[in-house]
């Protein structure tokens, strides 16, 4: 990937989208250049990169994916977006409504945020 294309990509979704609070990549060269960097900073973004002291960044997102990968899409190799559209769909729905969590107690991610289960401190 080039700085460019991550920088137009970048722009574009900022359109799209709007400003997250805080955006997370690696040190990747293309991440780290000025012109990368200067998008973020105009859009007020706060900057996160991987690397010594911020691997707790990210842990849940990367956890999550971990197991839609392992736990889906490895295990059924769709063959089209589609496909994988309604395959992952199912897992998502799986996985918050009746896929106990241990960090949850056992509870599933919508008990917790409807507030069936409450989460002890």
């Amino acid at each position: 990937m080039s700085t460019g294309f991550c920088v137009e990509a970048l722009k574009g979704a900022l359109r799209r989208h709007g400003p997250p609070e805080i955006f997370n990549t690696d040190q990747g060269a293309q991440f780290t250049a000025d012109e990368f960097i200067a998008v973020l900073k105009a859009n007020e973004v706060r900057i996160s990169m991987d690397g010594k002291g911020r691997a707790l960044d990210n842990v849940f997102v990367e956890r999550l994916w971990r197991s839609l990968k392992y736990e889906d899409v490895y295990l059924k190799d769709y063959q089209d977006v589609r496909e994988a559209r309604r395959g992952i769909g199912s897992w998502f729905e799986f996985y918050d409504h009746r896929r106990p969590h241990q960090a949850l107690g056992g509870a599933t991610p919508m008990e917790v945020y409807r507030g069936i289960v409450e989460l002890a401190a």
